[in-house]
């Protein structure tokens, strides 16, 4: 029986108008193939086989919002009822994707002004907190401790962010961080256009990032990468960490393994 890969027959159907578009889909587990849930974009498949692309293929206000989700999934991370903070929001994927896993309160925190989308500036589970730098806040300004952080910021190191956030975590909170390997690795490493593309390098900036919140009592727990790529086309990471309670279960190995199914599954 012919077979092809997933990724491709969704744009050969019609489906998805590019493959890296049809892999955000696919990862983010919105595809189905003859009724079950297929989440790898190499899977082989059937020419046959009956494809369903569900709900709305994206979803979200931006299509950061499908690289939470896919966090949420793998981490096993369930936000009903919880509060969250979300540094660097932006248009307000992450928002926009909390609140749909259940989140009650969002707090919006981005140093830009007139991004967040109207839909989540008129919701009233949402704080708009635009023009505020991340490094400045503190548990009063949200009025409470939340259950949730998290992080998806550009020309800033996480090591600049990640203490902020662990003050503003409950004591069982968790963060979820999107590791961006051209803000943290140095700049002899990185190429045209901003784009990180050695996987030596991804791995080292990854490492460095895990062992620093390592140092701020910050647990890593979970790890994965992007369903899709940045804006300039970068390969990025989700760091799950939790304050307390868990064991560290990131490694050299864990790292690889990860860098290597990244490169494998969104390589140009």
């Amino acid at each position: 029986m012919a077979k092809e890969r997933l990724d491709v027959l969704l744009v050969e159907r019609g489906l998805a108008a590019s493959r890296e578009r049809a892999k955000a889909w696919i990862m983010a587990g919105l595809v189905l193939v003859d009724g079950q849930r297929v989440d790898k974009a190499g899977a082989m498949v059937s020419l046959t086989a009956n494809i369903v692309v569900t709900g709305d293929s994206i979803g979200y206000v931006s299509r950061g919002g499908l690289k939470l989700e896919k966090a949420l999934r793998t981490f096993g991370i369930d936000l009903t009822g919880k509060t969250v903070a979300d540094i660097g929001a932006s248009t307000g994927g992450f928002t926009d994707c909390a609140l749909k896993h259940g989140a009650v309160r969002v707090y919006a925190i981005d140093v830009g002004y007139g991004q967040l989308a109207w839909s989540l500036r008129n919701d009233h589970r949402v704080v708009n907190m635009e023009r505020t730098n991340i490094r400045g806040v503190t548990t009063a300004d949200l009025g409470s401790q939340v259950d949730f952080v998290t992080i998806d910021v550009s020309f800033i190191s996480l090591t600049k962010v990640l203490p902020v956030a662990k003050e503003l975590l409950l004591p069982d909170g968790q963060i979820v961080a999107l590791i961006k390997p051209q803000f943290e690795a140095g700049r002899e490493k990185v190429g045209k256009k901003g784009v990180v593309r050695d996987p030596n390098t991804h791995k080292e900036v990854i490492s460095a990032v895990v062992r620093f919140a390592e140092t701020q009592g910050l647990n890593p727990v979970g790890l994965t990468f992007s369903p899709i790529k940045g804006p300039e086309g970068n390969i990025e990471y989700l760091l799950h960490l939790a304050k307390t309670g868990h064991p560290s279960l990131i490694n050299d190995d864990t790292i690889a393994e990860v860098v290597r199914e990244a490169h494998g599954s969104l390589a140009d």
